[in-house]
């Protein structure tokens, strides 16, 4: 037990298709490290399953519209696997260990040593956490809430692992305490999809399914690495291919799943090595180009309608928009030479992507976070909006925007009501359903709540999942924003990094994982997500709990929740003895939540009504905007890259299974720069080279790392890359988007020197 030994780096570029038998050999290999030969493969057969299984609690690419059997995936596995590991952190081992010695271990020797077992309390004067009773863990919770003299003196955070029910409590306690601070991780990812699209559209969300995919003509794939943040897609994508659609990968890497692949479960192509493309055209625009590039394609269908009328859908655009005047002005008198210089990209480039979107009848613009996490993200999604309209392309199979959430039910988290800036109409129901007054003030985003931690004004922070203190922005400005709260609390199933970075007084509150059996007074409970495409469907956990200690979520919530309002009439301990009843109350609040309880029991669960989709858009025009925002400049200054994080593909989110990336072809090594060959050799830079990297933030402070590699990388020139949370460092806290408030930390201000 303690810090793991580490190999010396390795660089080779990957050369192999997505998944096949590395993925098969990879997931083999962490199932064997686990020891979990038995419950790893038990687990195959029962997640993601539409009856009686749990939905994998990794991404949100939706379940098989057929019901396959085998709807999983390598990182998929890895997830479920270090969930249900053997291994155990209870008392002995914080016993054993201070505070202050773990804070010198890994983020992955922290996170393997196990599951947790038992709440604890820490001790400031030994520096050791030590056990805490649960009925005391509440009173204390509650305690510091009661005592608080203004209730938005807290702060309520969630990550995309809650499920609805949990959810729909947590926001219900928030918001009868008094305040609507309910930061969450979409304010860190997709905040700026969700405005776009309402903006645009009059829906945060995306508004096409499984089947649209099944059956487009044209998928265009932006700011994606689908191989290990949604490898479900490649499914997709092989399926699109052999059908003959055309798939553009948009991305400054050209990431694996850009190239092609063998899906494990196609086990006749596993047998015969057999390939399939997953891509029929790559294009690498700078980082922060795409608004620029989508601004070609629309400028280059635009011209050729001038010769062709049917190259915009005019009778579509008459009938259902508004604002197209503008945009096609914008468009014309926008220069070709501006859009090169801005997207990174040829004209012959762009007018290829233009031509593939030109000669599809039905075509689907899909994105994640190398579009959202910019200063510009909300105007790059609005643009995709705008492309999409031209042509018709929303309201009919096969058509429409398709973001693409990368953690399993966040987007779920923000259906049932974790928002800070909540809808007035929500909060009318909410207030009618539950009998309570919910506080109309908007709250405080993830940003938002570390600055005013820092100040002293957020006094308690409770997460919900999640490692909070690596995911955030700005590493030591929000370590001390943390260390300056009277009381944090972790609800966790495993020991990370918010652990070892709280308030005066703090909490570890250990919960039942997803593939756990959640045991209360009304039997064996289900709770429910919902996927990237608003799909609801029911998760069952198959696993005795880690420890008979362990509390469910909702459990947790309601404890907390008696404890803080003792006087409440809001029946939370009748809730927790059948998720039933949450849902039900849930029916009446949400909107498309309507009979829930009978219709998530469905086979495949029930989508999510989209107005947008039956072309009924909730917008002050009551019409699709189009959007008329000018092209940002990206272009590096002289001697600056833009630089943006990623994961690597051995990990999910702050979970790191090792310092491996297999799809980009390193061993051994986490503290490294990707870096264009002829930047590095401008900059005297070899392989390995050490370097030193410094930020410069919109206020003129600088943030600077040590001792990192630089790894030449196939991308454009003036970009550069790096792995989350290491790099977190150098996005200053007040560098945020003022378009969506998100953090910009696909678009960080650097410069890079040789150390020596």
């Amino acid at each position: 037990m303690g810090p793991t030994p580490k190999g010396e780096p390795e660089f080779k570029p990957y050369d192999h298709p997505a998944a096949a038998w590395g993925a098969a050999k990879g997931v083999s290999r962490f199932l064997l490290r686990e020891r979990a030969l038995v419950d790893g493969p038990r687990a195959l057969v029962r997640m993601n399953h539409e009856n009686g299984g749990f939905d994998c609690p990794g991404c949100a690419w939706p379940d098989d519209l057929k019901g396959l059997h085998l709807d999983i995936c390598e990182n998929g596995i890895k997830h479920v696997t270090w969930e249900m590991t053997n291994k155990r952190v209870g008392r002995e081992f914080f016993a054993a260990h201070s505070v202050t010695e773990l804070s010198g271990w890994s983020d992955f020797d922290l996170e393997d040593q196990g599951r947790l077992t038992e709440p604890m309390v820490y001790d400031p004067e030994s520096d050791h956490y030590v056990p805490i009773s649960w009925r005391d863990a509440f009173d204390t919770v509650g305690r510091a809430l009661r005592e608080l003299d203004d209730p938005n003196a807290a702060a309520f955070y969630t990550s995309g692992r809650l499920g609805n029910e949990a959810t729909f409590l947590y926001q219900l306690m928030a918001r009868e305490l008094g305040t609507n601070n309910l930061p969450d991780c979409s304010n860190m990812c997709h905040e700026a999809s969700g405005r776009a699209l309402t903006a645009s559209l009059g829906t945060g969300k995306g508004t096409v399914d499984l089947k649209d995919w099944e059956t487009t003509d044209a998928l265009f794939i932006m700011g994606v690495n689908a191989a290990s943040n949604a490898p479900r897609m490649l499914t997709a994508l092989a399926e699109a291919y052999r059908r003959g659609a055309q798939i553009v990968h948009i991305n400054p890497l050209v990431e694996a799943a850009a190239t092609r692949t063998i899906v494990p479960h196609d086990f006749t192509d596993m047998a015969l090595n057999k390939t399939t493309r997953t891509s029929t055209l790559n294009l690498q625009p700078r980082i922060g180009g795409d608004m620029a590039l989508l601004r070609g394609m629309a400028k280059a269908v635009l011209e050729q309608a001038g010769a062709d009328p049917r190259a915009v859908d005019t009778e579509f655009i008459e009938r259902h928009t508004e604002g197209f005047e503008a945009y096609r002005e914008l468009c014309e008198a926008t220069p070709w030479e501006e859009i090169e210089r801005q997207s990174g990209l040829g004209r012959d480039d762009i007018l290829k992507a233009a031509r593939v979107y030109g000669e599809a009848d039905r075509s689907i613009v899909s994105w994640c976070l190398g579009v959202s996490q910019h200063e510009h993200g909300v105007d790059t999604v609005r643009e995709i909006v705008n492309l999409l309209l031209l042509r018709g392309n929303l309201g009919r199979e096969g058509a429409g925007p398709s973001p693409v959430r990368g953690h399993s039910n966040v987007q779920g988290n923000r259906t049932c009501g974790i928002d800070h800036r909540p809808a007035t109409e929500f909060l009318d129901r909410l207030g009618d359903a539950c009998g309570i007054d919910p506080p109309r003030e908007h709250g405080l985003d993830t940003v938002g709540t570390i600055e005013a931690m820092r100040r002293g004004e957020v006094k308690v922070f409770v997460g919900m999942g999640g490692n909070f203190a690596l995911a955030a922005p700005d590493t030591p400005y929000t370590y001390e924003a943390l260390r300056t709260c009277e009381l944090t609390v972790q609800v966790s199933t495993k020991l990370n990094r918010s652990h070892l970075v709280h308030g005066r007084g703090a909490l570890i509150l250990p919960c039942l994982g997803r593939t756990e059996k959640d045991h209360q007074r009304g039997g064996v409970q289900s709770t429910s997500v919902e996927d990237s495409m608003s799909m609801v469907h029911m998760s069952v956990g198959m696993k005795r709990p880690a420890s008979p200690h362990l509390l469910s979520e909702p459990a947790i919530i309601a404890g907390m929740a008696r404890a803080a309002l003792p006087r409440s009439d809001t029946p939370w301990e009748w809730y927790v003895e059948d998720y039933d009843r949450i849902r039900d109350t849930m029916a009446q609040v949400l909107d498309g939540f309507e009979d829930c309880n009978r219709r998530v029991r469905l086979p495949l669960g029930f989508r999510i009504k989209q107005p947008a989709r039956e072309l009924v858009f909730r917008t002050p025009s009551g019409r699709a905007e189009f959007s008329a925002a000018p092209l940002p400049d990206v272009v590096p200054e002289p001697g600056t890259l833009a630089l943006g994080t990623m994961r690597s593909h051995d990990q999910w989110n702050t979970t790191i299974y090792s310092d491996n990336d297999r799809y980009r072809g390193v061993k051994n090594l986490r503290t490294l720069v990707f870096m264009n060959q002829a930047d590095m050799r401008e900059l005297g830079l070899a392989e390995f080279d050490p370097v030193t990297i410094v930020s410069t933030a919109k206020d003129g402070s600088r943030r600077r790392l040590e001792g990192f590699s630089a790894i030449p990388y196939d991308m454009p020139r003036g970009c550069a890359a790096g792995y989350m949370p290491e790099m977190n460092v150098l996005c200053a806290i007040g560098d945020y988007s003022v378009q969506s408030d998100q953090p910009l930390m696909k678009h960080v201000k650097v410069t890079i020197t040789a150390e020596g």
